[in-house]
């Protein structure tokens, strides 16, 4: 059973707790939606899931109806201690284990055992890009995501190139995975109800490309920080000429306009040129 608008705010009221803005807290109050975001992720019995942000349980409890085994991961003290309860009192809660951390700071390899977890989220507004970032840099053993996001931030992550919402963080996400938005979620079924809509993300890893990823992301920090101005004048102290034609990339090029196989082609032509280059990934 998930949680309906009452239940929560009796949740809340009895345990003396409020929503923090400072962590972002908004809790979905819609069973139908949980259900949803669950079927979405297509988890079953056997499927190991990690859910970051899991507050009062709502999409834990979904999660669980599946079948899956869920690690629901929550900072705050005073709901990880409700959401215990919450577990307890579910028939299906001897499938979830609450750890109360910080999924910032987490350590991610004593966490999760081995491969093949799939993260399930509503993650918190102010960490959900640079959060989704690190786990796709250093968290392997999660091989998809589901995670529902501001609806700005979703168009990001999946953007094209040559569109506004295109940037770096739309780079490194394809560099590492295959992502798209596969539905929304409006404000209304949340508590508290949140100024902008929201989005679900599907997140799939795919066999990165042979190339050191610092040295594609370092190339796309520095040149999307002039977003505006040629690649020509925002490398210039990187990139030469002769590694831009090398990579087949267009010198008068603006950042937004290369997908990342042109960025991991120009990553390795200037590596290959270096005096210390030994090429390849690493």
């Amino acid at each position: 059973m998930t949680h309906s608008r009452g239940a929560i705010h009796e949740l809340l009221r009895s345990r003396g707790l409020a929503p923090r803005r400072e962590l972002g807290q908004n809790f979905v109050a819609d069973p139908n939606t949980v259900r949803r975001i669950a079927h979405l992720a297509g988890v079953g019995r056997g499927d190991r899931v990690v859910e970051i942000g899991a507050g009062l349980g709502s999409l834990t409890l979904a999660l669980a109806e599946t079948g899956a085994d869920v690690t629901a991961i929550e900072v705050d003290r005073g709901l990880a201690e409700a959401l215990r309860c919450v577990v307890a009192a579910s028939p299906t809660g001897g499938r979830v284990e609450v750890v109360e951390a910080d999924a910032a700071a987490i350590d991610w390899s004593a966490q999760l055992n081995g491969s093949g977890w799939v993260l399930v989220a509503n993650l918190p507004y102010n960490v959900a890009t640079p959060l989704i970032c690190d786990l796709l840099d250093d968290v392997g053993a999660i091989e998809r995501m589901l995670v529902m996001v501001q609806r700005e931030v979703a168009e990001r992550l999946v953007a094209r190139p040559r569109t506004a919402a295109y940037g770096a963080v739309t780079v490194k996400v394809a560099f590492w995975s295959h992502a798209r938005i596969v539905g929304h979620v409006p404000a209304s079924v949340f508590v508290p109800r949140p100024n902008v809509e929201s989005s679900l993300v599907e997140i799939r890893r795919r066999r990165p490309p042979a190339i050191s990823p610092a040295l594609v992301f370092g190339l796309v920090a520095t040149a999307f920080a002039h977003r505006r101005q040629m690649l020509r004048r925002t490398l210039a102290d990187v990139v030469s000429p002769v590694q831009f034609a090398a990579a087949g990339v267009e010198p008068t090029a603006r950042p937004e306009e290369l997908d990342v196989d042109a960025w991991c082609r120009l990553a390795v032509a200037w590596d290959g040129s270096r005096p210390d280059a030994g090429g390849g990934a690493r």
